[in-house]
């Protein structure tokens, strides 16, 4: 398997998959463990919420500068050498003594934990037509579900050892990751000759040439910003009345949430009766309606399960089908179409974290809801007015 024309194993596609739910869960598991940590700290709920927006946007950033090099480096290299990084920078989220540190180490993590965003055009490449949306969303579902259950993870290990625990245990599970990657994934040779500055430029001009990649970014940065508003603040609503629970109920939700995950893995499967539009429509308004259980049904259990479930399944199948529309466009720049989808993806994500965080401060609840039913109403909004006329044109 050294060359572009290779297949996709399936041994490789499901360690993809896993290994991006290990990853990206480095990045989501200080969510449930905000109160904690606000505590040992001794500052306000809404400065400690800066470590999710910090390592949403490292996140962006490591999209921006590290995810184009997979068409300028040979990418089984360039994915070994970041994880050594995120192997580091874990370490320092573990031993961080100042909230400050914690900040800074917060921003790191997010800007080397972009290893999953390099086997997602890798898969893409090796994949046939016939199976490349069904690839992809195998591997986003892998990507989903590390970003949920790692707040139940960092919720349960967070209330039995500690929240500086999990992030010890994290860099335990990169070294195996390593090891593996090391030892079982193929090559693929890169496709871009020049230096890194024109590497750079040619992400900006895919990004103002393609219009349906700029649609595609656009939902999914509203929609992941939608998400990321609920799960910002859950921790807090559910220390509050009538639920008076800890981090181990908040990291549960994610483990709710999987269940809209792992059906949104099916999705791929309905190209073959739907257009790619209709399902992105579909899954936009189950989006946009689960914040109407997640704002009625708030103060129940029963309420915010549904809610979550859903904004999990339109997060995903949207996400799994907007990538499956871009990686459609003619050309060899797999990674860097994904950079400028993945950069917009996690600005949005980080907005929506923010925003969500005040709305928290001065409305509550509802403030969170207002947020986050926005975010999805413009998503919705820009694929009615655009998707349409972008096939026809």
């Amino acid at each position: 398997m050294n060359s572009i024309n290779s297949k996709l194993s399936s041994t490789v596609l499901w360690l993809m998959t896993i290994f991006s739910a290990l990853i990206v869960a480095n990045i989501y598991y200080n969510q449930p463990l905000l109160g904690k940590i606000a505590e040992e700290f001794g500052v306000s709920e809404a400065a400690v919420s800066k470590i999710t927006v910090l390592t949403q946007l490292g996140y962006a950033f490591g999209l921006l500068l590290i995810i184009p090099l997979g068409d300028k480096m040979m990418r089984k290299r360039l994915i070994l050498i970041d994880l050594v990084f995120v192997f580091i920078v874990l370490i320092w989220m573990a031993v961080a003594s100042q909230l400050w540190m914690l900040f800074v180490a917060s921003f790191l993590l997010g800007v080397t934990s972009v290893v999953p965003q390099l086997f997602i055009p890798m898969a893409a490449d090796l994949s046939t037509p016939e199976n490349r949306s069904k690839n992809l969303g195998l591997i986003m579902s892998g990507l989903l579900l590390g970003i949920l259950l790692s707040r139940f993870v960092g919720g349960i290990v967070g209330d039995l050892w500690g929240w500086r625990s999990i992030y010890w245990t994290a860099s335990i599970l990169m070294i195996f990751s390593w090891i593996c990657i090391y030892r079982l994934f193929p090559e693929i040779k890169p496709n871009f000759k020049g230096n890194y500055l024109s590497l750079m430029r040619s992400v900006w001009e895919l990004a103002k040439t393609q219009p349906v990649l700029r649609l595609a970014a656009f939902r999914g940065a509203m929609g992941f910003g939608s998400l990321c508003g609920i799960f910002t603040t859950l921790a807090f609503h559910l220390e509050q009345a009538p639920f008076h629970a800890g981090p181990s109920v908040a990291g549960s939700f994610g483990l709710v949430g999987a269940a809209g995950a792992l059906s949104a893995a099916f999705v791929g499967r309905l190209t073959k009766r739907l257009e790619v539009n209709r399902i992105i429509l579909i899954s936009l308004c189950v989006l946009l309606g689960s914040w109407l259980f997640t704002y009625f049904g708030g103060y129940t259990y029963i309420g915010l399960i549904i809610g979550i479930v859903l904004i999990d399944l339109g997060l995903q199948s949207t996400h799994i089908m907007n990538q499956s529309d871009f990686f459609a466009i003619k050309t060899t720049a797999t990674s860097r179409l994904n950079t400028v989808y993945m950069v917009s993806y996690f600005i949005g994500g980080s907005l929506g974290s923010w925003f969500a965080a005040y709305a928290w401060e001065f409305a509550g609840w509802t403030g969170v809801c207002i947020v986050g039913f926005t975010f999805a109403l413009l998503a919705l909004t820009a694929h009615l007015l655009f998707a349409n006329r972008l096939k026809r044109g």
